[in-house]
């Protein structure tokens, strides 16, 4: 199978895309017509309906949208008229296939929205919009849609290796675990993902539906962050966060968002949390199989977080043992501080990423540093392989919430 990477842009044309994006939605906001015509669009005939949404996303997009229209007939003949064996998956927005555009000879997944579904006209130009806007190595390609009569269909370049989900959860007989080094990786490709749409983005998207199964891998396995139909822009001007309707996946929103509809990008940060949790323990975040104290991930883990003697018994035990124990360690102590009940104790996601990079570096200097803590102090302050500011801040408050706990038993004894 082939995988088909996305287009990158240089440094200047990322800077004039995000600016569009920000102009372009924020005019979009102001358009109060826009708006008032959204509620209406249901009661246009199908020609009129389709030529709206593609008049949309043009006076939108101002003209650097390069992402295809392409017809139901194309895409009925991609599919083998969407035949039950190209289907790839289904949920709440829809069904994917797995479809072949023969005049550009790719491969590409089909997502067909449910008409019926939560997913409406004004989400699927959020979505059209994002994702042409929008150009990153760890975000999927959107190469086409199509809006004829009451179809919404949108086609995405074809990742070959399916989900982090099928590769860390939902393993076949025949499959292979993911080693330390893989899963590292994945997790930076994810963290990076994210960053650009917090931190790049102008202004900044707020993913909102952060989970394995949304991460697709390539043939080397690369991550790639998909399915944008519950994104929101995040808030502009002096606004702290966007009021929206609860949505997501029950176990990754963040305990903020979840009781009160506050959505921030620590929100996201808080989702990375739940699925690195995974990455590192081979467990689910809800899985009603196990017992009753260990069913919900988080709980099961924050007790741990507190025990430095206890953190073997987190790592998946289809890896056998082979990690790095301090590597263990600081992969942890990221874990944990996303995961903070308070948002504003998150960290950002570039805090994050400059900790996975050198946690998915060359696994022998990770080997050689743990020897080195045997040295004595000395020497080891000369040859040990130093890990960034960053993962040092995230271990050390780890450690801090370690030893406050131990101070606090000691008290009450």
């Amino acid at each position: 199978m082939i995988c088909f990477s996305c287009c990158m842009s240089s440094p200047d044309q990322d800077n004039i895309q995000t600016k569009s994006l920000a102009k372009s939605i924020q005019e979009h906001q102001k358009d109060t017509k826009s708006i008032s015509s959204f509620a209406n669009i249901s009661i246009k005939t199908d020609g009129s309906r389709r030529r709206y949404i593609v008049e949309e996303i043009e006076k939108y997009g101002k003209g650097n949208i390069s992402t295809q229209i392409l017809t139901y007939n194309d895409l009925a003949l991609a599919t083998e008229n969407f035949d039950s064996e190209c289907l790839l998956g289904e949920g709440g927005f829809g069904k994917v296939y797995k479809g072949h555009i023969e005049r550009k000879n790719i491969d590409v997944a089909v997502k067909q929205l449910d008409r019926n579904g939560f997913q409406g006209n004004r989400e699927f130009l959020v979505e059209v919009l994002l994702l042409s806007l929008l150009h990153h190595p760890n975000l999927v390609t959107l190469v086409g849609y199509c809006s004829d009569g009451d179809q919404r269909i949108l086609v995405y370049e074809f990742i070959s290796n399916g989900s982090l989900e099928d590769h860390l959860l939902e393993l076949g007989p025949e499959q292979k675990p993911l080693d330390w080094i893989t899963r590292m990786r994945i997790a930076e490709g994810a963290a990076r993902g994210l960053e650009y749409l917090h931190e790049t983005a102008n202004p900044s998207v707020i993913y909102r539906d952060f989970k394995a199964s949304n991460i697709l891998l390539d043939e080397n396995f690369s991550p790639k962050l998909s399915d944008f139909g519950l994104a929101k822009l995040g808030p502009t001007g002096e606004k702290t966060h966007v009021s929206t309707r609860v949505m997501g996946t029950y176990g990754y929103c963040a305990p903020e968002y979840a009781s009160t509809g506050q959505l921030t990008t620590k929100s996201d940060v808080y989702s990375f949390g739940v699925v690195f949790l995974e990455i590192i323990t081979g467990r689910r975040v809800i899985d009603n199989s196990r017992p009753s104290e260990e069913q919900n991930l988080v709980v099961w883990a924050t007790p741990l977080f507190r025990d430095k003697t206890k953190f073997h018994l987190m790592a998946d035990p289809l890896m056998g043992g082979d990690y790095p124990m301090k590597a263990l360690y600081q992969a942890l102590a990221i874990a944990a501080m996303c995961l903070q009940e308070e948002a504003t104790t998150r960290p950002l996601m570039s805090d994050v990423v400059t900790a996975l990079e050198f946690l998915s570096g060359n696994k022998k200097e990770l080997d050689a540093e743990e020897e080195e803590e045997d040295e004595d102090e000395e020497e080891a302050e000369k040859n040990t392989f130093k890990s960034p500011p960053a993962l040092q801040s995230f271990t050390s408050r780890l450690e801090r919430a370690e030893s406050n706990d131990a101070n606090g038993i000691r008290e009450r004894d």
